[in-house]
């Protein structure tokens, strides 16, 4: 659930098995332990997190820019394949922090993980909704998917539960709609017209559209957020295991401060710097003025000014995954998942 990887439609089993190579990442975190350090400790940190471009972005850059240096941290940063994996990861006792979609810290504490999210580096979901070329003119709203056939990646992921709320504010039936769930590479299925909409990233959703598809609904753009969401959406962020919260408050704060410079600077760098601060097998195989572009058009809307929580974007999360019926109403408390003291002082 959560992040997903961005793939080059064309290059997904390549880029899959670079970051794989990259990192090594399944039994190595499964054999790793971490304890928790005292504050000023400067031994390496390990933070874990989905393998997504545009959600790593602030973080590389925080990297390549000497933020953490700058803080007297040593941080490690641990690509999985998804957020979940980074979750468990942390849970695990593998790695010291876990940053994930806001999506996967509630399900992971729907089932009884004790964590506390403490930081925001990401407050759009990197989702948008796109019509078939060949669906172009008999698609022009949502209220038009009635009795279409929309592909997502899973039930129960990060894409269903917007779609599911974008219905619901439309005043679709989701019974009226079928879900073709086809995984993340759905950009063929929809360039051929194998099904009649989907929910996409990028840089399918630029591909699409210049393969003559519409789009509908750009949850990565934060005007089009505030007109279908509400406004921003807590996305991206990073948790601790509550247990330790305490004892690494100092450090927290210094991880929370150099990503907060991180994310200042994702906002203004030029885009091609950006870029060059990322793995290169990262991008290994893209189109890389394409990301470029990409970033460009995006960075001012996905990341926050900055990292501390906004409370009404985590809520507009929860109602998403309440009305998809991921969560039982009332399950989560905000108050306990969410440390929003831990950055004050």
């Amino acid at each position: 659930m959560g992040c997903s990887e961005t793939t080059n439609p064309e290059l997904t089993y390549d880029r899959r098995t670079a970051l794989r190579a990259m990192l090594g990442v399944g039994s190595a975190l499964a054999l790793s332990a971490c304890r928790p350090r005292p504050n000023g400790d400067a031994g390496t940190l390990k933070l874990a997190f989905c393998g997504q471009l545009l959600c790593v972005v602030p973080y590389e850059v925080a990297r390549a820019r000497g933020h953490f240096a700058a803080q007297g941290l040593n941080v490690e940063l641990v690509y999985t394949r998804g957020g979940n994996a980074a979750m468990q990861a942390l849970i695990g006792g593998a790695v010291d922090y876990a940053g994930t979609s806001f999506d996967v810290a509630l399900q992971a504490v729907a089932n009884g993980a004790s964590i506390r999210r403490f930081a925001s580096t990401g407050r759009l979901p990197l989702f948008a909704l796109a019509a078939a070329p060949s669906r172009r003119d008999a698609i022009e709203t949502v209220q038009d998917l009635q009795g279409m056939t929309v592909a997502i990646s899973s039930l129960g992921n990060a894409d269903h539960a917007l779609l599911l709320f974008l219905l619901d504010r439309a005043r679709v039936d989701p019974s009226q709609v079928r879900f073709a769930t086809i995984g993340t590479n759905v950009f063929d299925a929809l360039r051929i017209g194998q099904v009649d909409a989907a929910m996409v990233q990028e840089p399918a959703l630029t591909l699409i559209v210049a393969a003559g598809g519409r789009e509908l609904v750009n949850f990565m753009d934060i005007n089009e957020a505030r007109k279908y969401l509400g406004g921003p959406y807590e996305f991206m962020g990073v948790a601790v295991r509550a247990s330790e919260r305490d004892e690494r408050l100092l450090e927290m704060r210094k991880l929370a401060a150099a990503l907060a410079a991180g994310l200042a600077d994702t906002r203004v760098l030029p885009p091609d710097n950006i870029i060059a601060a990322l793995p290169p097998v990262l991008i290994a195989g893209s189109d890389v003025e394409q990301l470029i572009q990409i970033v460009e058009h995006y960075r001012v809307s996905l990341y926050p000014e900055q990292v501390t929580i906004d409370l009404e974007a985590a809520q507009r999360v929860v109602q998403a995954q309440e009305l998809a019926g991921l969560l039982e109403p009332g399950r989560i408390d905000l108050n306990t998942l969410l440390d929003m003291a831990a950055l004050e002082g």
